[in-house]
């Protein structure tokens, strides 16, 4: 029997899950309730959280939403997230899979006029199929990408060589010069943080609303023996930092910033060799990941792109959504 669910609150969630989607039985890092409820916590606030569990045996899906305005949902997602995507739990079977997104995708219908889910990677086809069998209008448009590395069990040495020309140039020229110290930990400390805020208070970014969510995920990583955070110093001074996590196999690259004043110095650069050294021959992964966006530099230090969708539904009972559910199904033929 299906059955479907719904709660208001991170917390509520956490307790029905009764110990589901800790880190000893979920691998990503976006995947688990702690990533959530910190996300929601530190970023969304002053936004009610709608967590929606459907259940057939001993299969469950849940999708973690936010009520963003009226009658619409959204992804509980922002920038720092790599992937959004349902998660189940159970035995992996697709049709089971399908059928329980399904119920919930229905139980939505009730009160729910447009819902928008970004960024999806690998889910956005079970989403569509799930969705429009229950009934929605659904649109799915590609926007933006999220740039991976396998190493296939290259190390370092390897991996390097195979680099574009430019860029090992770079490194070679500005290593020569450097007067840079390069550190790397796995433990955070109040002076290691001020250092990070104090570089990124002088990098090129906007200021960064999510300070706290970050420190929060890094605390998490470091209790963990994940975090790994690194800095390119001038004496004392930090010039560049790097924010990392590492498990699984897998690195995962959070954060950069570097104090624009040296750019003509690339601490950033010289930064970004030695952490991918470490991830590599050190820690031994199998895959970088270097996140949502597509910057160029990216471009240099991988070598696969996936594309991440952003999938629109609109509720076909709701008149007031027909225009811009025609909107953004010509917006999607013209992209």
């Amino acid at each position: 029997m299906l059955v479907a669910r719904e709660y208001r609150s991170v917390t509520e969630a956490r307790q029905a899950l009764s110990g589901a989607l800790g880190r000893a039985s979920t691998p990503s890092l976006f995947d688990r309730i702690d990533w959530f409820e910190s996300l929601h916590d530190h970023c969304f606030a002053n936004t009610q959280a709608r967590i929606f569990q459907a259940l057939e045996g001993n299969h469950q899906a849940w999708l973690f939403l936010l009520s963003s305005r009226s009658a619409r949902l959204s992804a509980l997602a922002n920038w720092y997230s790599f992937d959004w995507t349902p998660i189940f739990l159970g035995p992996p079977d697709p049709a089971v899979r399908r059928r329980l997104i399904e119920v919930i995708a229905q139980h939505l219908l009730k009160d729910s006029a447009q819902i928008d889910l970004y960024p999806v990677t690998d889910a956005s086809g079970l989403l569509l199929d799930a969705f429009r069998r229950a009934g929605w209008f659904s649109v799915r448009r590609p926007m933006g990408g999220r740039h991976i590395l396998h190493l296939e069990g290259r190390g370092f040495e390897d991996y390097w060589a195979a680099r574009h020309g430019r860029l090992r140039t770079l490194i070679a020229r500005k290593s020569r010069a450097s007067r840079f110290t390069l550190s790397i930990t796995d433990r955070l400390t109040d002076a290691l943080w001020h250092d990070y805020a104090t570089v990124h208070s002088r990098s090129w970014k906007r200021p960064e609303t999510g300070l706290d969510f970050l420190r929060a995920l890094a605390e998490r990583e470091s209790a963990a023996g994940t975090l790994r955070l690194g800095f390119a110093r001038l004496e004392d001074q930090p010039v560049a930092t790097q924010l990392w996590t590492v498990e699984n196999g897998t690195a995962l690259i959070h954060k950069l910033a570097h104090d624009q004043s040296f750019d003509g110095a690339s601490p950033g650069s010289l930064l970004s060799h030695a952490m991918f050294a470490h991830a590599i021959d050190r820690d031994h992964v199998a895959t970088i990941d270097y996140g949502t966006g597509d910057n160029g530099y990216k471009t240099e230090w991988m070598e696969e792109r996936r594309t991440l969708y952003r999938l629109d539904f609109f509720n076909p009972r709701r008149a007031s959504i027909w225009l811009p559910a025609a909107r953004t199904a010509i917006s999607a033929l013209v992209g």
